[in-house]
């Protein structure tokens, strides 16, 4: 947007800023918040504080960069609010776990750490923050961020320090993160829906079963090599002697990969699917659903700590949902998800949600590129989650403003 576009919705806007910054204490606070918005929607190259200031006729370095990384102002509250607001707005169909990356140089950025740099493709000295998001096929809305602190920060109490790190907050899991997202959400009162990941979440078996004992659905990606016994798979009881430990139950057959699973009934089983309209035309492929019982350690200790204790494990691994896709062309199964929704369910239904992340991959670069997601200079905790709040509400208010049939379209 120019000026003069940005000018035009200045009403819709200190609407917009007066509900969703409504916890911000001070009347200063959110005018700097609402000149900051501005500046992000502002067309230009980069979005770091000094080249918006400079932009703006109200911007004032100083004011905007006291605001966003030294103000106490808690952006929880900020965040809520837009995910209340958004989510009335958007009718989501999932909610969708997702991680992001910023390459940075030197290390005292906040979490900086050389790590797995997804925007890179490659091993790099990055910040890595996990996200929740709600999403329906028209758009999405981020509910909440969490910046993750790789182990190298733990006891490193001058980084930490510097950056401002809360003294509570701890290395954790990528996937433990998460579900500090959704329990957070569903706290605010948000009302849960079928959780979509990629393989690097939906391979963690026990961030599945994390899912399963909150109630909550998933449909999740996972690697090929997966093991899994099938659905008629029957667990037997050895004979007992009466001496020693009574044995357990086993399966007399090993697990076998999902990529054996998906692909020994042939091709002739996958039903082609169209589960959208892309810009180049309907996107289809052919997929195919089945039950099967995912093995491993971990499935294992789980299902046998749900049995009762006077009965005890019968050996019996919990059944899931395989949804797999097999594209024209390809000599094997290329795409994998497990889902704890019924082997019964529509499968344009299950393909349509474990294919909801593209909606996530389209805001991903709106915020980036053209809100200045990965623009912020500062370095530490409170200004980046200040930095990415802020990010937030500019894409929501956008979000808003395509969602409004009456509205013209922003440039």
């Amino acid at each position: 947007m120019d000026l003069r576009e940005i000018e035009q919705l200045r009403g819709e806007l200190d609407a917009f800023v007066a509900e969703v910054f409504a916890s911000v204490p001070r009347r200063d606070q959110r005018a700097k918040g609402n000149c900051y918005l501005r500046g992000l929607m502002l067309e230009g190259p980069r979005k770091s504080i000094q080249p918006m200031a400079e932009r703006l006729p109200d911007g004032d370095m100083q004011a905007l960069q006291q605001f966003v990384s030294q103000s106490t102002w808690d952006h929880a509250p900020v965040l809520r609010a837009i995910a209340t607001k958004l989510s009335a707005a958007v009718t989501p169909l999932v909610w969708v776990i997702d991680d992001v990356s910023f390459p940075k140089d030197g290390k005292m950025s906040v979490a900086v750490a050389r790590q797995w740099c997804g925007a890179l493709g490659k091993q790099a000295n990055c910040q890595v923050a996990v996200s929740l998001h709600a999403a329906c096929d028209a758009a999405s809305v981020p509910i909440s961020w969490r910046l993750f602190v790789p182990k190298e920060w733990e006891q490193d109490a001058g980084r930490r320090s510097r950056a401002g790190i809360p003294d509570e907050v701890r290395h954790r899991e990528k996937w433990r993160l998460a579900l500090d997202l959704i329990d957070e959400a569903i706290g605010w009162g948000l009302v849960p829906q079928v959780i979509v990941a990629d393989a690097g979440y939906g391979q963690i078996t026990a961030f599945r079963h994390a899912l399963a004992e909150r109630g909550l659905d998933f449909v999740v990606a996972v690697r090929c090599d997966e093991s899994a016994h099938p659905h008629d798979a029957v667990p037997t009881t050895p004979a007992w002697s009466g001496n020693g430990r009574k044995p357990a139950a086993r399966y007399r057959t090993a697990a076998s990969s999902l990529r054996e699973l998906a692909a020994e009934s042939g091709r002739a089983s996958y039903r082609r699917v169209t589960w959208r309209t892309g810009s180049k035309g309907p996107m289809r492929s052919r997929f195919r659903v089945q039950s099967v019982r995912p093995a491993g350690v971990t499935t294992r200790r789980h299902a046998r700590s749900q049995a009762p204790g006077e009965v005890g494990w019968d050996g019996v691994l919990p059944a899931v949902t395989l949804l797999t896709e097999w594209p024209t062309g390809a000599a094997t199964p290329t795409e994998y998800w497990l889902t704890s929704l019924p082997v019964d369910t529509a499968l344009r239904r299950l393909v349509r949600l474990a294919k909801m992340r593209w909606r996530i991959e389209h805001d991903y670069r709106e915020m980036k590129h053209g809100l200045g997601l990965d623009h912020f200079e500062g370095r530490t905790w409170r200004g980046w989650h200040h930095h990415a709040t802020l990010v937030t509400a500019a894409h929501a208010f956008l979000t808003l403003r395509r969602l409004d049939p009456k509205a013209p379209a922003p440039a």
